[in-house]
């Protein structure tokens, strides 16, 4: 039997070899097959925690975006009521002085101005806030990435620091030379305008789009001058003596003023400064309205100009409007802006620029 067996195995021999040798290649095709497959799931898994982790760090950043915007608010607000102070000016007129005409002139011109300063700077410090600490952001999470290819960090606490210091600039120069340009903006549209000049809500807005197309057209600089240093000047200042933190400091610096000149970010800018100009055309109509029993339709078309007003009595109105413009409390017209769709997308894009590795290379 065994001779037998023999035999037909010597008959098959070849059919043997080459069974067995597919039988074996397909267990270790199998076997290498489930490897690259646990590789994948492994690899899938790591970058769904890695994305996961990266979003919520975005998040994370945009709260305190959010957080820094209402706490500078207060400070923004008192460097323009001390600048351009009407308080001191309502109080001359409680005095009966015997310049009162004079007086009012000024205040017209005043609080017009530092309302619509207000309207500029908050929008200005809403997206200068949001591509600076996303900068930080981004360059953060690499610092702090898994397998990260250097030990040196690429924004240190006393970098984060002096970047982020520069922001004194909306407050301080580039604030004053803005209140230069709105006050003569404002000086040519209403200077002449007598105080017992009747204006509805559509005059208003007519008037805010004048001024609007003087400070952002007709003006030598760009907006963006307005919130960083000039690049030369400052950044010389600043290499003296320079540090390696000064050089981490001034490059993000340059890369932060790549930005503010780039075209999506006058969209963005643009986009806040018609919604903060609209809110604040909203707020001015709750002084506008019909009085009760009216028969004018409130939502009519030409209800913008359905009431008007003598200008001195809408002076006080626009001059209190710095009060909800720069409101550390999330009032509406910060919110609008804080919630806006383009901003966040903005916001996202720049977070992603900078929290890339590839962007280590440039």
């Amino acid at each position: 039997m065994f001779s037998s067996a023999w035999n037909f195995i010597k008959r098959h021999k070849r059919k043997f070899i080459f069974t067995g040798a597919v039988i074996g290649g397909v267990y270790f095709l199998g076997k290498y097959a489930q490897k690259k497959i646990k590789d994948l799931q492994e690899k899938e898994a790591t970058e769904y925690i890695a994305q996961a982790r990266r979003q919520f760090h975005f998040e994370s950043n945009q709260r305190t975006c959010n957080m820094t915007v209402l706490s500078m608010l207060p400070p923004l607000k008192d460097a323009i009521i001390s600048q351009l102070n009407s308080e001191s000016l309502t109080a001359l007129l409680k005095t009966r002085p015997a310049n009162k005409l004079e007086i009012w002139e000024d205040l017209k011109i005043i609080s017009f101005t530092r309302t619509i300063v207000g309207v500029y700077s908050t929008c200005m410090l809403v997206v200068l806030l949001r591509v600076q600490l996303n900068i930080i952001g981004g360059y953060l999470y690499l610092d702090n990435s898994v397998g990260k290819s250097t030990e040196t960090p690429l924004a240190p606490p006393d970098v984060q620091q002096q970047y982020l210091s520069s922001i004194q600039h909306l407050l301080g120069d580039g604030l004053t030379e803005l209140m230069t340009v709105v006050k003569r903006a404002v000086q040519d549209s209403l200077g002449s305008m007598s105080l017992k000049q009747s204006l509805s809500l559509l005059d208003l807005e007519q008037q805010l789009n004048w001024i609007r197309a003087v400070v952002e057209a007709g003006s030598e600089r760009p907006l963006s001058w307005y919130m960083l240093a000039d690049d030369e000047n400052a950044l010389a200042d600043q290499a003296c003596g320079l540090t390696e933190s000064d050089a981490v400091t001034i490059r993000l610096l340059n890369e932060t003023r790549d930005m503010l000149d780039s075209p999506d970010f006058s969209t963005v800018l643009s986009a806040c400064l018609n919604r903060g100009f609209s809110r604040l055309l909203d707020n001015l109509a709750e002084f506008f309205r019909p009085p009760p029993g009216d028969s004018a339709p409130e939502f009519a078309p030409d209800s913008l100009s359905a009431v008007s007003l003598p200008l001195a009595k809408i002076i006080p109105i626009i001059n209190g409007q710095i009060n909800t413009i720069c409101s550390e409390t999330p009032s509406h017209f910060v919110q609008d802006l804080l919630l806006n769709d383009q901003v966040k997308e903005f916001a996202a894009n720049v977070y992603e620029t900078f929290s890339t590795p590839q962007e280590l290379q440039k």
